[in-house]
């Protein structure tokens, strides 16, 4: 083909694009290509269903300290537990720590045992699109005990010795008694409450704030009290002088209180006494014993008057005899009659009675001496036929058991009573 020269192009006349032309050719055609193309866009998202997965939370879940029924303690590390949660992919994902509360089950938990039981753990999950599948561990081993508390005065333990040259003079402590509260094992394992105090180098009278702590009788703390006031005023004089020393009178108990009893209180007095002698002596002297005082068989609360012991080379500086009271009570508890036959009373003459289910259980609650003294046939079990004639009646059962004992539980209270002629 010939080229047009660049004059004669410059002539000819140049071809324009119809755009509403090329929009509207074959539109029917065009418009069902694009409605076929949504319906399957459509199509696929409904076919994907959500992704369900179970997967272990990435932290620990820290165990909540429950609420334990007024009257009770609750004893135990409670720690962490790990959890499993089942639901949809992203919902799983974004769950978080704060997401997560685990807690004792205390509706579980058995008040009447004393000895250490397993609780189970529950956890919750906010989202409730979330579920748990599995707690580890599924329980805790906690012990629950009656709440008890008892008075008990306080006593100064000297840390260390004072400045070389001076001795503690008598301790002052403000208030000079304390209330202990816990659980009933660890209140009646008390023998004294201690403030230990700490001298320092400068020779002028000690006064500190001190956080007192309840030991048992061989000097160990007793954790998990609860004591009220939780500091006292401790001032101790620092005397010019090395030839005496005041320091605590420990009481000594030998024996064992009477079977179903414990000991609910010991009282010292004076608590502390100063001894005299040479420094070489003294300084190995922290505390000085009270002659031991018998506790065999002890039922009813007893003071014992006891001689102070002293180290050989140092006397009293006073002459100081111990008074040690030993408060003693019943241990209170719970002992069950799981078979208690149950008897008809007031029935009609010419009648016959039969009873479903004939016997029921019985739980009683009282001091542990009394209850170990409640024989099967103290306890017994009636239900009232009086005004009942031929038939079958929904009836209350009434028990009897000793005035000293309490009928903490009964099951079933109800049973069906038939009466038939003879």
């Amino acid at each position: 083909m010939a080229r047009v020269p660049v004059s004669m192009r410059m002539l000819l006349p140049r071809r324009r694009i119809d755009l509403r032309r090329a929009l509207t050719h074959d539109l029917p055609l065009k418009l069902t290509a694009v409605f076929v193309a949504v319906l399957f866009w459509i199509a696929a998202g409904v076919n994907t269903a959500p992704v369900e997965v179970t997967q272990p939370f990435g932290g620990r879940v820290p165990v909540e300290r429950p609420v334990v029924p007024p009257g009770y303690v609750l004893d135990a590390t409670l720690g962490d537990v790990g959890v499993t949660l089942r639901g949809l992919q992203g919902a799983v994902s974004n769950v978080v720590a704060a997401d997560l509360h685990a807690s004792l089950d205390m509706t579980a938990a058995d008040l009447h045992r004393s000895d250490p039981q397993e609780v189970p753990v529950q956890v919750t999950v906010a989202d409730p699109n979330v579920k748990m599948v599995e707690v580890s561990p599924a329980t805790l081993t906690v012990r629950i005990e009656p709440l008890t508390a008892r008075t008990t005065a306080v006593q100064v333990r000297l840390a260390n010795d004072p400045p070389q040259g001076t001795f503690a003079g008598d301790a002052a402590i403000a208030p000079g008694e304390v209330r202990v509260s816990g659980a009933q094992s660890k209140v009646a394992r008390i023998a004294a409450v201690y403030a230990t105090v700490r001298f320092g180098d400068s020779v002028t009278d000690l006064t500190q704030s001190v956080q007192p702590v309840a030991v048992d009788a061989a000097a160990a703390t007793i954790d998990g009290l609860t004591i009220d006031p939780a500091v006292v005023q401790v001032t101790v004089p620092v005397l010019p002088t090395a030839t005496t020393r005041t320091v605590p009178v420990l009481p000594t108990l030998r024996g064992a209180v009477a079977s179903g009893y414990w000991i609910t209180r010991i009282t010292l007095d004076p608590p502390a006494a100063t001894v005299r002698g040479e420094a070489a002596v003294l300084i190995g002297v922290d505390h000085l014993d009270a002659v031991a005082v018998d506790v065999s068989g002890l039922t009813v609360d007893r003071t014992f008057q006891v001689p102070v012991l002293v180290p050989v080379g140092a006397s009293l500086l006073r002459a100081t005899a111990a008074t040690i009271t030993v408060a003693v009570s019943p241990l209170v508890g719970t002992r069950g009659f799981p078979i208690v036959a149950v008897g008809a009373i007031n029935l009609g003459s010419g009648l016959l009675a039969e009873i479903e289910p004939p016997t029921i259980g019985l739980v009683l609650a009282g001091s542990v001496p009394a209850l170990a003294g409640v024989t099967a046939s103290q306890v017994t079990a009636t239900v009232d036929a009086a005004g009942h004639g031929p038939g079958s009646y929904a009836v209350e059962v009434a028990v009897h058991v000793p005035t000293d004992a309490t009928a903490q539980s009964v099951q079933p209270t109800r049973v069906t009573l038939t009466i038939r002629t003879r």
